[in-house]
C-alpha cells in the first residue's frame, strides 16, 4: 500500500512511511501477549465491524460404530455476533522536528509513534484478559463458564506448581488436552522465579513443563491472579479485522496528527477451556 499516495497531505515520503510502519509493528510485537499464544482469525477486512461466534458449553467427543452410519455432528450451543471494536492511539510529529530531519538528512525520531503502539498493544490485552463492558465482551479472566481454581500461598515452595497442575488437571477433566499456556499477574509471576525447594531449579522451569504453550506475565491482569488456556483455535481466537497500522490524521497548527489503529476482538468458542487461579477468600 503506497501510503504517499493515500495520505497526500502527509509530510512523510514514502522511505519514511516505512520507517513509521516499521517501528509500529515491532514496538507492538514486543509488547502483546495474548497473541503470543492465541491463534489468529482474519485478516477479515477494515469494514468488518462484526463475527460470528459458535458456542460450545459442553465439552463433546466422537462417535464410535461399526459402520459409521450414525451422524455425530458437532454442533454448538448457540451463535452469537460480537461487535469488533476499534482500538486507537493517536500522536503527533512535530513540524520542526521534520524540518530539521530534512535539513540534516537524519531519521526521524519516530518514539512518539513507539509510544502509541505500546498504549494500543496494552488495550489489546486488556481486551483480551478482562473484555469490554461498553461493547458488553468478556475476556479470559470474567468469561462465563469458565472453570475457576482457588489458589495457594505461593510464598510456600511448591505451592505455585501445586495449583498450577490442578488447574490443568481440571481442564483435563473436561476433555481438553493441551498445549496449555499460563498467564499471570506481575506479583505471581514473580514469585515463581525461586528455587523449587530440595531441587536446584527455579519453580517456573517445573510450571514451563506442564505449560509448553507458554508462561506469561501481563499487568492486564489484575490482583494476584493468573489463568490457564487450552490455546487451540477450537476454544479460542483472536478475529482481526485490520490489524496494527498508521493512519495520517490532519495538520495542526503546523504539526501533524497521526493514530496507530486495529480491529479485534477476542473469541471465545469453548468457555471451558479457560481456567482462571483466583484469590483466596480473606
Amino acid at each position: 500500500m503506497d501510503k504517499t499516495t493515500i495520505f497526500a497531505d502527509s509530510p512523510l515520503n514514502n522511505e519514511q512511511w516505512n520507517a513509521l510502519d516499521q517501528t509500529v509493528f515491532e514496538h507492538a510485537k514486543k509488547q502483546l501477549v495474548g497473541r503470543r499464544f492465541i491463534d489468529i482469525y482474519g485478516p477479515l477486512g477494515e469494514g468488518v465491524q462484526s463475527v460470528p461466534t459458535d458456542i460450545y458449553e459442553a465439552p463433546g467427543r466422537g462417535g464410535m460404530s461399526f459402520h459409521g452410519s450414525d451422524s455425530e455432528l458437532s454442533t454448538p450451543t448457540r451463535r452469537v455476533n460480537l461487535t469488533v471494536p476499534l482500538l486507537y492511539k493517536d500522536f503527533i510529529l512535530f513540524w520542526r522536528d521534520i524540518e530539521q530531519a530534512k535539513t540534516l538528512d537524519s531519521p526521524i525520531d519516530f518514539s512518539a509513534s513507539a509510544n502509541a503502539a505500546q498504549q494500543c498493544s496494552l488495550l489489546e490485552d486488556d481486551l483480551i484478559f478482562n473484555g469490554s463492558k461498553e461493547f458488553k465482551l468478556k475476556g479470559l479472566m470474567n468469561v462465563k463458564g469458565r472453570l475457576t481454581h482457588i489458589r495457594s500461598d505461593w510464598m510456600k515452595s511448591g505451592n505455585a506448581f501445586g495449583d498450577v497442575v490442578e488447574a490443568r488437571n481440571k481442564l483435563l477433566q473436561m476433555g481438553h488436552t493441551g498445549p496449555f499456556a499460563l498467564v499471570l499477574s506481575p506479583e505471581l509471576y514473580a514469585l515463581i522465579h525461586r528455587v523449587h525447594q530440595d531441587t536446584n531449579v527455579l519453580e517456573i522451569e517445573h510450571i514451563r513443563e506442564l505449560m509448553t504453550a507458554g508462561v506469561f506475565q501481563s499487568p492486564m491482569i489484575r490482583g494476584s491472579r493468573g489463568v490457564v488456556v487450552d490455546a487451540g483455535q477450537q476454544n479460542v481466537d483472536l478475529a482481526i479485522a485490520s490489524d496494527f497500522d498508521t493512519s495520517f490524521l490532519d495538520e495542526e497548527n503546523m504539526n501533524y496528527l497521526f493514530r496507530v489503529y486495529e480491529a479485534i476482538v477476542l473469541r471465545i468458542k469453548r468457555p471451558t477451556a479457560i481456567c482462571t487461579i483466583e484469590e483466596p477468600e480473606e
